[in-house]
């Protein structure tokens, strides 16, 4: 090493005719240069290498040329600094400000194929086809994840990159050596962030909730928009969202519509008089079910399910392919009997009665002739 660092010095004295900044910007230039030659040469190779495999690989190639042309600068900025002429006080700060920023570069590439790797991945999955459980299971831990890799990569690139500098590296020893105290504050000040990263991990294995799920939350109904590494986006029926963290899926109950699959029961509920004909109701509520395009052909069924003091509660359920259906279905049936009970069987409307007792009159308004 001494003989090549005499050797360079012998080399920067023939150069004694410019000033020094000149020779250690021309130095640092010609190594730039240098590396981004190499940079294109091994870039294109790795095109090449990578021209038959599949798109993941393509894909992270791609995308890292940019971040990689930024670390093969840094690199040979370091490379340029040390074998030039300055002094080695601002050399050593040079050097670990560029290793500083190629952790960071680094991570910035392992960021960029996790992401490239949840695309491809997903690739295989159509959200909007009408049988998507398979669908919406891998999105679902698939995004969930992504953005608990996108996490613990971003941690320990940070964690690295600061300890490359000595003075933030020796701060951080002491600290955890010697102030416990503080450690048990910081504990607590991420303990949310941490529950709902490990109930982030559990939603991904167990999966109570996957992405465009209907659930009903806080006595509202809704869809699942969005899982973050934090938090769920839930877009209501009315366009609304509502936002809850992830732990809330794992601590509180909640409905999943579509848990096992997306089809449901839909029940919609009316009140008769006594004398109505249940046997034309029922051919009538069929009609409508049948006629409808949101009925699956599987349930349909009217009953009495309870009698009051004036009138009789009937209940009728139809099956549908998704919430969605299931609702328009309902709307349907109401709007379909209250329409036939209107103009067909107005004896099926309730109605109250009254009856006059025996060897009593029944009362005339004044001015009526009997």
């Amino acid at each position: 090493m001494n003989e090549i660092t005499r050797w360079i010095i012998l080399q920067w004295r023939r150069f004694d005719w410019l000033p020094e900044w000149a020779v250690i910007a021309l130095v640092v230039a010609l190594c730039v240069g240098v590396g981004w030659v190499a940079h294109r040469v091994v870039f294109s190779i790795l095109r090449l290498i990578v021209k038959s495999r599949d798109l993941f690989w393509r894909g992270v190639v791609e995308r890292a040329r940019k971040k990689l042309r930024i670390l093969v600068i840094l690199i040979t900025i370091a490379v340029g600094v040390t074998i030039s002429p300055l002094d080695p006080a601002p050399s050593a700060q040079i050097r670990h400000v560029c290793g500083f920023f190629s952790i960071l570069v680094l991570g910035w590439i392992a960021l960029d194929a996790v992401d490239m790797w949840a695309v491809v991945y997903l690739r295989r999955f159509n959200l909007q086809s009408p049988d998507n459980l398979i669908a919406r299971k891998h999105i679902t831990q698939t995004r969930i994840l992504q953005r608990v890799a996108v996490v613990v990569v971003g941690m320990v690139t940070v964690a690295l990159a600061l300890m490359t500098i000595p003075g933030v590296r020796q701060w951080g020893v002491s600290l955890l050596a010697s102030a416990g105290v503080v450690g048990i504050i910081a504990g607590l000040a991420l303990q949310p962030v941490l529950t709902n990263l490990l109930a982030g991990i559990q939603i991904a294995v167990t999966q109570p909730i996957r992405i465009d799920d209907a659930v009903i939350v806080e006595g509202e109904w809704g869809n699942i928009e969005e899982i973050t590494s934090t938090y769920v986006v839930v877009r209501l029926w009315d366009w609304r969202r509502m936002v809850l963290p992830l732990s809330y899926f794992i601590s509180k109950p909640f409905q999943n519509w579509t848990r096992e699959n997306a089809r449901l029961i839909g029940s919609a509920f009316f009140y008769v008089d006594y004398a109505a004909p249940m046997d034309r109701l029922r051919a009538a509520f069929e009609a409508i079910v049948r006629a409808s395009p949101h009925w699956d052909g599987d349930v349909q069924v009217l009953q009495v399910t309870d009698v009051t003091e004036r009138t009789a509660q009937v209940r009728c359920l139809a099956s549908a392919a998704n919430a969605g259906a299931a609702f328009d279905l309902r709307c349907e049936i109401r709007e379909g009997m209250l329409a036939f009970m209107r103009d067909e069987c107005p004896e099926a409307l309730p109605r109250d009665r009254m009856r006059w007792p025996d060897g009593e009159e029944a009362w005339t308004p004044p001015g009526k002739d009997d």
